[in-house]
């Protein structure tokens, strides 16, 4: 009987990764795109947060005009919707905001530890996002049971 013995690959040596000039030009302009949006989206937090706060008065004015069909919701449950978007919308913007300063360093001074950063930051970006989407399907599912159940309900 023959005994195999397992070799693993020796990992002293360096590995590497070749960006090229395509790469470094796609890398910066996907960084400057990305700080656009993420100023956009901290534009978009300050509207919002704005937003929520003017809004118990906007939905008060709006009831005083008659049959609106905005001015009949509940200012509480509005203003904090807004108020908790704003908020939320607040990390994607940061960490893209982030992702864009690092990427467009390490592209400009060739710094392995900035387009590390980068990446990192790209990843809690995604990692956020996901989560998110994940969080919004279950409670989309949630609505459409209910929804199901309710229906039941209301034909028997």
């Amino acid at each position: 009987m023959e005994e195999f013995e397992e070799t693993k690959p020796d990992h002293t040596e360096v590995e590497t990764l070749i960006i090229t000039e395509d790469i470094r030009s796609d890398i910066y302009e996907t960084a400057k795109w990305a700080k656009f949006l993420s100023i956009v989206g901290f534009v978009g937090c300050v509207l919002m947060i704005i937003l929520s706060l003017t809004m118990p008065a906007m939905l008060a004015s709006l009831n005083k005009l008659g049959n609106s069909p905005l001015g009949n919701g509940n200012a509480a449950a509005t203003t904090a919707t807004y108020l908790i978007t704003g908020i939320l919308y607040f990390y994607p913007s940061l960490m893209l905001f982030k992702y864009a300063n690092s990427a467009q360093h390490a592209v400009l001074y060739m710094d392995q530890d900035s387009l590390g950063e980068a990446m990192a930051k790209m990843k809690s970006l995604f990692k956020f996002v996901g989560i998110m989407t994940i969080v919004m399907l279950a409670i989309l599912a949630i609505t459409v049971l209910l929804l199901i159940v309710v229906a039941i309900g209301a034909a028997t």
